[in-house]
């Protein structure tokens, strides 16, 4: 009883003091806060108060992280805090996670609900707490009740690089007697680290801005040089420019007499050569309807011949298929013979059995009446084959006879295709009397065009004359054209010199603008104060809200506030002696004004 009222009267003193000192230091607590550690060492021993002794094979395990872990179950809200716990390295034994998980609950501002959600369950935490534990007693829900008003608190604790696992949890009374004494001290330390940071931050931008200054100055020394360069450039560009005009009005008067004399030769040739292409095209007329006459006639003979050429063709193709006809005749009279030569041996077998068969009845009389039966069926059968035989041998005859009626129209047929051979024949011969005759009138027609030929070469020849000629003209012209392109690359080379010149202008009223903007942000800057904590809920570069994960860092260049990821760089700065957190923007802009200095 009196432990748990001891522990009760410091779990008050602890929240009391907590709350005191958070509110008059005025920003987030850190997990170095003397105070905050306390409270913790406290709170571990309430939690601790009545513990059973759990047995394993390593041990007697005693640890209040066990009651906790049923938060998960009961509370699906801690579900992230417990993930969190179990994804640490660091932590290996369960006071530590115990631990983290009471850092992560406070940060979130729900530990008292999370303690309430167990109290309400205490059929559960009857499992690891004897009945007369803190946690089961009525203390227990003034306990929740106090930390209640923790939630006024907002706490930034860093778990990684801790050692949780090792602390030793130590209540420190001296912290309670001299806390009165001390806090008058504490505000006023706090407020000259306020303004000491300040203080950093206004210097280290006063001298941000005097870099950016001394390199702007560089820059406009560069251009003003670059300037003068150029306009020495252009007044030779133009010097230049005026003596290739005086060149190209001296060839411009020199081309208009060459083209003046070119063009009189032209039309000289011009009219000479449509003379002779007149005479030309008049006997080229005569020839070609020769040519076309001897063509038509050509073309009908072909036509005539191909026909005749069918003719012969379907003509063999009918005697193959008599042929065919004949060879299917022999076919199927030799199957014919072959059947009647089974059946005469059949007969032949038939007569020997018949012998048998007398035979027998002269030696058995008795079975005699038996066998006449046999014998009469016997004699019908061959009574049967013989009519079968006589009407076979009737159709060897009419299939003699129609092959001998197929044989007498295939001699007609050779009679006649020999005829028709014989008159083909003569045909071919005059058509070849008037090929040779045809070709010879070719061949006069031939010699002629020769002739036409010739004189076609002799006019080639004069017009390659007038080509050489109007090619020179044309080489004439190439260079006339060669200048005038020369000429327009000067004038686009001024044109382009007058535009860099105008650009430069452009980029020295821009640079002189921007110093003007740069004494001015840095006159605004040097109002600006530190950015407080409350006032930042999201990461000013990704824009994420903060969280228990998702801690804020201060930007020991610029003032503003970001997360882990966003500020993970450090620098060392003028204003502080040692490598701090610096946001990405600023590393970025720090690296490259380091690498313009050295350059």
């Amino acid at each position: 009883m009196e432990e748990r009222a001891n522990l009760m009267n410091m779990m008050k003193l602890s929240i009391k003091i907590l709350i005191q000192s958070a509110l008059s230091l005025g920003r987030t607590l850190d997990s170095d806060f003397p105070p905050l550690q306390q409270f913790f060492v406290v709170l571990e021993h309430c939690l601790k108060h009545g513990l059973k002794v759990k047995k394993t094979f390593i041990g007697q395990n005693k640890s209040f992280f066990g009651p906790l872990e049923l938060v998960e179950k009961l509370c699906p809200e801690a579900s992230d805090i417990a993930t969190s716990v179990k994804n640490l390295p660091e932590l290996k034994t369960a006071v530590g996670r115990g631990r983290a998980w009471l850092y992560l609950a406070l940060m979130q501002k729900k530990l008292a609900d999370y303690l309430k959600v167990l109290l309400d369950h205490k059929h559960l935490l009857s499992e690891f707490y004897e009945p007369d534990a803190l946690m089961m007693e009525e203390e227990g829900a003034v306990i929740v009740g106090l930390l209640v008003g923790l939630n006024v608190i907002d706490a930034n604790l860093c778990l990684k690089g801790e050692d949780l696992d090792s602390q030793v949890g130590v209540i420190d009374f001296s912290l309670y007697l001299k806390e009165t004494q001390d806090s008058d001290g504490k505000q006023y330390h706090v407020r000259i680290t306020a303004v000491l940071d300040q203080k950093h931050y206004v210097e280290e931008l006063n001298r941000h801005l005097s870099c950016t200054v001394a390199d702007l100055q560089n820059k406009i020394d560069c251009l003003e040089k670059t300037n003068s360069k150029l306009q020495e450039e252009l007044a030779a560009a133009t010097d230049r420019i005026g003596s290739l005009q005086e060149e190209q009005q001296q060839l411009k008067q020199q081309n208009e007499l060459i083209r003046e004399r070119s063009e009189k030769s032209v039309e000289v040739t011009k009219e000479d050569t449509k003379v002779e292409l007149d005479t030309y095209k008049q006997s080229r007329q005569g020839l070609d309807e020769m040519y076309s006459d001897v063509w038509k006639q050509l073309k009908e003979e072909k036509k005539i011949r191909l026909e005749l050429e069918k003719e012969l063709e379907l003509q063999i193709g009918m005697k193959t298929e008599m042929e065919i006809a004949m060879k299917l005749l022999e076919k199927d009279t030799h199957e014919k013979q072959d059947t009647l030569v089974a059946l005469r041996q059949q007969l032949e077998e038939v007569k020997a059995i018949n012998l048998q068969m007398f035979h027998k009845s002269q030696n058995a009389e008795c079975s005699l009446q038996q066998k006449t039966e046999a014998i009469s069926s016997f004699e019908g059968k061959t009574n049967e084959m013989m009519s079968s035989m006589k009407q076979m041998e009737e159709r060897l005859q009419h299939a003699e006879k129609a092959r001998q009626a197929a044989e007498e129209r295939c001699n007609k047929m050779k009679q006649e295709l020999a005829g028709r051979l014989d008159t083909c024949r003569q045909q071919m011969s005059q058509l070849d009397s008037k090929c040779s005759t045809l070709e010879k009138e070719l061949k006069s027609e031939k010699e002629q065009r020769q002739t036409l030929q010739r004189e076609l070469h002799q006019e080639k020849d004069a017009t390659s004359l007038l080509k050489t000629e109007l090619q020179q003209m044309e080489g004439l012209k190439k260079e006339l054209r060669k200048l005038q392109d020369e000429k327009q690359h000067l004038e686009k080379v001024c044109e382009e010199q007058e535009q860099a010149l105008q650009e430069m202008g452009l980029h020295l009223s821009q640079s002189k603008l921007k110093m003007e903007d740069i004494k001015e942000v840095n006159k605004a800057l040097k109002g600006h104060t530190w950015l407080k904590d409350d006032e930042a809920t999201h990461c000013k570069q990704c824009e994420k809200e903060f969280s228990i994960s998702r801690r804020k860092h201060h930007c020991r260049n610029c003032g503003d506030i970001f997360c882990n990821t966003c500020s993970s760089n450090e620098l060392a700065l003028p204003s502080y002696p040692k490598p701090v957190r610096v946001c990405d923007t600023c590393h970025t802009l720090l690296l490259q004004r380091c690498s313009s200095n050295s350059s």
